[in-house]
């Protein structure tokens, strides 16, 4: 009987399992999705849908399926009969993405500051890139202008325009939680050369002051957080390859031989001495100098990387090496670079462990600054190297010799000061870190966190420049060492509470700490000559501390009203007495209004999110100074000896200095919407901010007739900036096969200098900046007040009716009847205060396409080269040489270079831009050989093209001043990455 009850529930059991089928698809395009899982719950029962979306799996009438896949939100439903049909909604991952923030990190969707990321997933495969670069155009208020093509220079990042006027306006960097110092490393041109682009995970931009105040100190300009990459589960090989050609893209048009030489006679017809130089030209040789210093410059950048987990210890390790050459002779660089992560936990999970040690061993190869501005003005008559016996104990090179047959001062051959110079610097770097997460046990919540971190480095450079070189002659040639050490250590210790409460649904999300950062400098300079007689000498160290403590407090109300409130206090060694310690402030709320039921019904809308924020920030990065409330005494220079026994010593004379100084404090506002529709196919952001900079960090001059060797610095002076970030981002394609994604991005700026003086002083005009090629202590810029910083500063130029410049006729704008320095007038500025960004991602199937591009409008640049070419120039100041001069100076007429010529606003140009940063098209081969190996290829072509009505060689100029600016390059690069 048992038997019978057993056996009648077995088959009615066995009645109740169905095979069931159906289909996943898209609930937006109604397409089938391969490779959903599909899992009965509560068993180990799963499948995966086909190619077509389809599924077959037996499940228990009444039982539950489960199906997810990435991108999707996952989806329950009961099996009630043979056939089961499921539609999923794709995730509106935007919001949900977790940034990182000082000493922790938020969903975007919690977030109440003005904070954006790029992330690993986001970065084009296949650039040939910096860490820069990774977000150039990409993020509203934060731009990064290029400082040439050289591989060793150093892009300048701004966020929302800069704080200050003296002091420094570059972001805080902070590196897998180590806030770095920004000062250069000797021999290094580019502060962040010794991170690998490819072990970054992402990056994260703080903008306004209740996201960076947590940095109290050093926040006044944003704050830039890069996380590198860390290990993943199972086992992961990456290798990437990228090999490129640089190829100069613009050339300065100049005269040929025979225009110069024309030109030449007819207007030195008179001088004798010119004359006779002009006829023993050999207008037979056109020698195009910038040619003759350029070249097709190859690179190769490859990296490995393994990462997955050991038994209870997740790794990732990676090793690259980076050999890429300048378009100008000589100039390169390469670079070794390690990174080892570890992140095993303990204690089931109570303590994780981060362990980041990140190397690097570079070598850069510097060119003479001064060669490629000889490029652009040598003689062409004259070829680079010569047969001729006179030029050969100058090692072959055409030099211009005197009566005696010694080399003529100022007249260097452009290719002898690259290959006859040589200039290199070596630098070891290590930045890493060990941060130890605790969760207090019995103490829901609440963990502790424990960060020590360094960033240590070495360095040493040689230029060196034989007695043969033209350009060396007077000196007994070059031989100069420089070695540099710098120690940045670090220890954060810092509680946080994160706990949900019933009570009006609330969360409370608590942070305290305290942090000690020391700096530490040594440096060295010994200059001589091949003889060895040294020419200067000099021997520092230097240190600075920096203590704080610091604390957050977050809190949600059903979880659409938010706070938060931060401050820090910050104790700096560089001041004195009361003034050595600061309080930062800050605080912001935000209001979820996709969350109140007036805007639920709202079908377009996804989300919605209003922020508010005000803060203090401070500023005491007062570069190459850590003592400046300090008494001090420094050896004066040559004009300042005394005479003992024969012999002139230097004397010690007392440096000025101001006990009061104190920090520079920047008040900010900012209010801003983030928003998405048509279930976040839409997404962006809006900010409108202003900051208020006090007690400026400025470096003044001193009343004649004291004893001081030496400008003070001291507190003086407001600035002002404003203006507003947008930021969009939409998916304008969204199928199985085919994506296509765009991001735009806008920045406004507006800057404005506040107060200069202690005192007012209707008489004072401003500080004279922007000093100028083509006579001494020239300055073309002007920092006063009501207006932008470095602004031109300029005489008005008078035209005829032609539209033709006429040369020294400059209008009286006082009226006083002369044409003087009073005549000067302030006239736009370096700065554009409008950029934009425009970002394209397109995929189908296995091909992508993708392409950045910038516009910056208003960015005005003087032209020196141009400024400093006039007919007087061709023979100048009867030295015995002959010079080019650009074809533009033929256009203008400029016959004589004078101090007011300089200054006209003739050559101050509207240098608007837009510029193609790159291009890149590549396919994906998966599964190859039927194995888990993939593979990208990648075809990139970057700073793929200009478009500007600027007359000179590059409208990106960052400091407004267009002399000697290194050739950018177009680059084409060739990316394979393998995965397996």
């Amino acid at each position: 009987m048992t038997l019978l009850v057993v056996s009648l529930f077995s088959v009615g059991a066995m009645a109740q399992v169905l095979k069931v089928t159906g289909k996943v698809t898209d609930s937006k395009t109604g397409e089938g999705l391969p490779g959903v899982s599909v899992i009965v719950k509560g068993t180990t029962t799963g499948t995966a849908t086909d190619i077509n979306g389809a599924y077959s799996i037996n499940a228990s009438k009444g039982a539950t399926l489960e199906f997810s896949f990435v991108g999707y939100t996952p989806l329950s439903a009961t099996v009630e009969g043979a056939i089961l049909n499921v539609k999923l909604v794709e995730a509106t991952k935007t919001i949900d993405e977790v940034v990182v923030i000082g000493y922790g990190s938020v969903k975007i969707k919690d977030a109440t500051g003005s904070v954006q990321a790029v992330s690993s997933k986001n970065f084009t495969k296949g650039m040939a890139s910096s860490p820069q670069e990774l977000i150039a155009g990409k993020l509203s208020g934060v731009t990064v202008t290029s400082n040439g093509g050289s591989p060793t220079s150093s892009p300048t990042i701004r966020i929302r325009g800069g704080s200050s006027v003296s002091a420094s306006n570059d972001p805080l960097i902070v590196i897998d939680g180590v806030p770095v110092d920004n000062n250069a490393i000797s021999g290094v041109g580019n502060a962040l050369q010794s991170i690998n682009p490819n072990d970054i995970e992402s990056i994260n931009v703080l903008k306004d002051a209740s996201s960076t105040a947590i940095y109290g100190a050093r926040a006044s300009n944003g704050v830039i957080i890069i996380t590198t990459k860390k290990g993943k589960s199972g086992f992961n090989v990456t290798f990437e390859s990228k090999n490129s050609i640089a190829t100069p893209t613009e050339s300065l048009e100049v005269l040929s031989s025979k225009e110069l030489i024309d030109i030449a006679k007819n207007y030195y017809a008179s001088n004798s001495q010119a004359m006779a130089v002009i006829n023993a030209a050999d207008t037979k040789v056109n020698t195009d100098w910038q040619d003759a210093i350029l070249r097709n410059a190859f690179s190769s950048d490859n990296n490995i990387s393994v990462s997955g987990t050991k038994g209870f210890l997740p790794y990732r390790v990676s090793l690259g090496y980076t050999k890429q050459d300048g378009i100008v002779k000589t100039s390169g660089l390469e670079r070794t670079t390690m990174a080892v992560n570890l992140s095993p936990t303990f204690f089931d999970k109570s303590l994780s462990v981060n362990l980041n040690l990140k190397g690097t061993y570079s070598e850069n190869r510097f060119n003479q600054a001064g060669a490629i501005n000889e490029s652009l003005l040598y003689d062409p008559t004259k070829t680079p190297k010569s047969s001729d016996p006179k030029y050969q104990p100058y090692g072959g090179y055409f030099t211009w010799l005197d009566n005696a047959g010694k080399p003529l001062k100022f007249a260097y051959n452009p290719l002898s000061q690259l290959e006859q110079r040589y200039d290199k610097g070596y630098a070891y770097r290590s930045i890493g870190n060990l941060q130890l997460d605790y969760k207090i046990p019995y103490l829901e919540g609440l963990k502790a966190v424990l960060n020590l971190g360094y960033d240590y480095s070495k360095s040493n450079g040689k230029v060196y420049a034989s007695e043969n070189a033209g350009f060396a002659y007077y000196d007994k040639g070059i031989n100069n060492k420089y070695d540099q050490e710098k120690k940045n250590e670090l220890l954060d210790f810092y509680f946080n509470y994160n706990k949900p409460f019933d009570f009006l649904k609330s969360n409370l999300d608590i942070t305290a700490g305290y942090s000690w950062q020391h700096f530490w400098r040594s440096e060295s300079n010994d200059n001589s000559n091949i003889p060895g007689t040294i020419t200067s000498k000099s021997d520092n160290k230097t240190e600075n501390y920096l203590v704080s403590f610091f604390g957050r407090v977050n809190y949600s109300i059903f979880d659409k009203y938010l706070l938060t409130a931060t401050v820090r206090r910050d104790g700096s060694s560089r001041f004195q007495g009361d003034n050595q310690w600061g309080t930062f402030p800050s605080a912001a709320i935000a209001w979820k209004l996709d969350q109140e039921e007036i805007f639920k019904n709202i079908p377009v809308l996804s989300s919605l999110k209003l922020r508010a924020g005000w803060g203090i920030t401070g500023q005491q990065d007062i570069t190459n100074n850590d003592y400046p409330a300090l008494a001090r005494y420094t050896y004066g220079n040559n004009t300042h000896q005394y005479p003992l026994g024969g012999t002139y010593y230097n004397v010690i004379t007392p440096v000025a200095y101001d006990a009061n100084l104190k920090w520079e404090e920047t008040e900010s506002y900012n209010v801003g919407l983030d928003f998405g529709v048509f279930n976040s196919r839409i997404t962006g952001s809006v900010d409108l901010y202003y900051k208020y900079t006090s007690d400026l960090i400025n470096n003044i001059a001193i009343p004649a007739g004291t004893n001081f060797a030496e400008n003070i610095i001291t507190n003086v002076g407001n600035f002002e900036s404003r203006g507003i970030d947008l930021n969009l981002t939409g998916q304008v394609i969204n199928k199985k096969d085919l994506n296509w994604s765009l991001t735009y991005v806008l920045n406004y700026n507006k800057t404005k200098i506040k107060k200069l003086t202690l005192l007012e002083d209707p008489s004072f005009v401003g500080n004279e900046v922007g000093g100028i090629a083509g006579a001494q202590n020239n300055n073309i810029q002007l920092n006063a007040v009501g207006n932008p910083l470095n602004s031109f500063y300029v005489f008005k130029q008078v035209y005829d009716q032609n539209g033709k410049p006429i040369e020294s006729l400059y209008e009286d704008l006082n009226g006083d009847g002369k044409i003087d320095g009073k005549d000067r007038y302030i006239y736009k500025s370096p700065y554009a205060p409008v950029t934009m960004g425009l970002n394209s991602a397109l995929t189908y199937k296995n091909w992508m396409f993708n392409f950045s591009g910038r516009l910056s409008l208003g960015n005005y640049v003087y032209n020196n080269v141009a400024s400093k070419s006039t007919y007087s120039e061709i023979f100048p100041n009867n030295l015995g040489f002959l010079q080019n001069i650009p074809r533009s100076t033929v256009k203008t007429g400029f016959k004589t270079l004078t101090s007011n010529l300089l200054k006209s606003d003739y050559f101050v140009e509207n240098a608007s831009f837009f510029k193609m940063d790159y291009i890149t098209l590549g396919y994906t081969f998966n599964k190859i050989f039927s194995t888990k190996l993939s593979a990208v290829v990648t075809g990139t072509v970057q700073n793929a093209f200009v478009i500007t009505n600027y007359s000179g060689l590059n409208p990106e100029v960052f400091n407004g001043i267009d002399n000697q600016v290194y050739p950018t390059p177009r680059t084409y690069v060739l990316g394979l990455t393998l995965n397996f």
